[in-house]
């Protein structure tokens, strides 16, 4: 353990962080894994996000702390069209971005940004759409932008208009996600000049609350408040994330001393925090669901009869009771029950190995063998993957079915999970980002994700063209039949093996004031001081 804070300490002295300074108010977080880079756009990983959008970054809108109301960001206004095709943005003026050690802006935010943000996602032929290795727009195509934006027209300096093809009606809440985060197109033309593209992508530079400073891989990242933001100066000076992949050394530093806000503790820990005089413990539902996905493009995945026969043979409740231990509720649908258009109507998945074993065998299937694969890191919608296989191995073997667990470091993990030719099955989750239904049924399971954040690799036409359509309608309770419809159509395919919705907790010291736990999953140090 001392070892372990002494490596901290070395790199933030490092970094020029003065643990005992009086003068600076140092927070630090220990957060659950690494980030896979820190342009959020390249990515859809909440670990990603929170060392990157959350701090780093801006949006036009922004969601409101603690809830999934939309608020100004860098556009202080916005208009809509009638016909809810064009959306026109007035930007902020005197936005300042960060000036860091490697990066000095000549000029403020202007309608340049946001235009390169974007059409460098949008735009198969632009100079930045491929600038780094393995790097795809993953969120930008999963939610079928692509299709939907007829161009992003520049109307003067600070104001910007998006032309869609269709009326879209979870756009604003779509914008406030982190994938629409605005970057320096200056910065982005300076590293052009250099020929270093791929920097972007390591150390950013945007106009949110924290700089970037510097990041150890795998150990530390360290972030300054931007003492220029256009919403004011933060009250802490130094925001330190201490990278500590094991839930319980997390508790140890955070009961030390060593951290002051702790990422996703185990359930077994929850009493011990309570009782804790020095800790306070934020709990709430949590707008998530925890899966396993099947590749449906391999055999004898591609038969739903097979998928059905194995999501039969696994025991939930054992999962909740080894697992979750009381913070979680077995799931059904793919969204959470605390979204709206949640479907009552359909059933749970029966538990009942002997059926499963037979419907196997009535599909052909014998001897099977399969990996599943288990995340390395603790989520809020699964605390302890690697348990959680380890009790669907044993029901598996019950009907006949052997399997093999691997796992991989989480960048290679959720990079490798994309692969469409990928075996087996694979544990996975989905913390809501915007609130809306389609945030997870279009994005995870929507043809346009196939091959990014569609696990599953599932195409099924009569269920997009149901999701399709239900972004394009404004009134809430059409939208919300055409949703369940969409859930009935993926009972019936069962792509995945649902397994649970989980209770999220967040342990911090209690001189930590003014956090907030996030609805939609996001660590947010904006507005957070501390004693």
């Amino acid at each position: 353990m001392k070892k372990v804070y002494r490596s901290l300490v070395a790199g933030l002295l490092a970094a020029g962080v003065s643990m005992g300074s009086q003068a600076a108010k140092n927070l630090v977080y220990c957060s659950e894994g690494s980030p896979e880079g820190f342009d959020p756009a390249l990515y859809t990983a909440g670990t990603t996000f929170d060392a990157s959008g959350r701090a780093v970054y801006n949006r036009l809108v922004e969601f409101d702390r603690g809830t999934t109301d939309v608020i100004p960001g860098l556009a202080e206004s916005w208009d809509i069209s009638e016909d809810g095709l064009e959306y026109t943005f007035h930007l902020r003026k005197g936005v300042k971005f960060h000036k860091t050690r490697f990066f000095s802006p000549t000029r403020e935010l202007t309608a340049d940004d946001v235009i390169f943000s974007f059409e460098r996602q949008l735009q198969k032929d632009h100079p930045w759409h491929q600038y780094t290795a393995g790097g795809s727009w993953e969120y930008f195509q999963s939610m079928s932008m692509p299709d939907l934006i007829s161009e992003i027209v520049r109307v003067d300096d600070y104001t910007v208009k998006f032309v869609l093809k269709t009326p879209q009606a979870p756009m604003l809440a779509n914008l406030a996600m982190d994938f629409a985060s605005i970057v320096s197109k200056e910065y982005a033309d300076q590293l052009e000049r250099q020929n270093k593209k791929e920097i972007l992508n390591q150390m950013p530079v945007g106009t949110g609350p924290f700089k970037f400073v510097i990041y150890q891989k795998d150990a530390v990242i360290r972030y300054q408040a931007h003492e220029g933001y256009w919403a004011g100066k933060q009250p802490l000076d130094n925001l330190i994330f201490a990278i500590t992949t094991d839930a319980s050394v997390r508790l140890q530093k955070l009961k030390a001393g060593e951290c002051h806000v702790a990422s996703y503790p185990n359930p077994a820990d929850l009493d011990i925090i309570r009782k804790d005089g020095k800790l306070n413990l934020m709990e709430q539902e949590g707008l998530n669901v925890g899966y396993m996905a099947y590749n449906t493009q391999m055999a004898p995945f591609d038969k739903p009869e097979v998928r059905l026969a194995l999501n039969m043979a696994i025991n939930k409740q054992a999962i909740l009771d080894a697992v979750f231990q009381g913070a979680g509720s077995a799931a059904k649908n793919p969204i959470p029950p605390t979204m709206w258009s949640y479907s009552q109507e359909t059933q749970p998945d029966e538990y009942n190995p002997e059926k499963a074993k037979a419907m196997l065998e009535a599909a052909g299937v014998k001897d099977l063998s399969m990996n599943i694969w288990a995340m390395p890191v603790q989520r809020p919608y699964n605390p302890n993957a690697r348990r959680m296989a380890e009790i669907i191995q044993s029901d598996f073997a019950k009907i006949g079915v052997k399997v093999n667990i691997v796992s991989y470091e989480w960048g290679e993990y959720l990079s490798r999970s994309k692969e469409v030719d990928r075996d087996g099955a694979l544990l996975m989750g989905w913390t809501g980002d915007n609130g809306d239904p389609d945030n997870f049924l279009a994005v995870l399971l929507g043809c346009d994700g196939v091959g990014g954040s569609n696990r599953a690799q599932w195409c099924n036409e009569e269920f997009d063209q149901l999701i399709q359509k239900a972004k394009t309608l404004s009134d809430k309770s059409e939208r919300a039949e055409l949703y369940k419809q969409a859930q009935a159509v993926f009972k019936r395919e069962a792509p995945w093996a649902t397994i649970a919705h989980s209770v999220v907790f967040m342990p911090m010291s209690t001189r930590v004031q003014n956090y907030r736990m996030d609805p939609l999953g996001s660590h947010r140090f904006d507005g957070v001081d501390i004693q």
